[in-house]
């Protein structure tokens, strides 16, 4: 139950990144409205790992949530805000993915 917390906490991670994201973008009440979603993310996100953390192991944990939150915001940003998808970018986030998966795994 704690990993799929990890999990949530991590894709809530790549929200807070892209509302962050559209508040570079934006200006006024909509850059306010867009920071205030930012600040809520980062909270929800922040209690997950918390929460998970009170029995899962710190290192690991909090490498799972980052790596989600790397890859996620990587793929966000392909497909979102337009950043380039070249091969090697792709390779390491794959490999990335992969550690995150290994890490997983040899955690008790």
């Amino acid at each position: 139950m704690n990993w799929l917390l990890v999990i949530l906490a991590g894709l809530v991670e790549v929200g807070f990144t892209f509302c962050l994201g559209k508040v570079r973008e934006t200006s006024g009440t909509t850059s306010l409205l867009w920071l205030s979603g930012f600040i809520t993310c980062l909270a929800i996100s922040m209690s997950l790992l918390l929460k998970a953390t009170q029995t899962l192991p710190m290192g690991t944990a909090y490498a799972v949530w980052t790596g989600i939150g790397a890859a996620g915001t990587v793929l966000l940003g392909i497909l979102v805000f337009n950043e380039p998808a070249h091969f090697w970018r792709l390779f390491f986030i794959a490999t990335l993915v992969m550690s995150i998966v290994g890490l997983k795994v040899v955690s008790h």
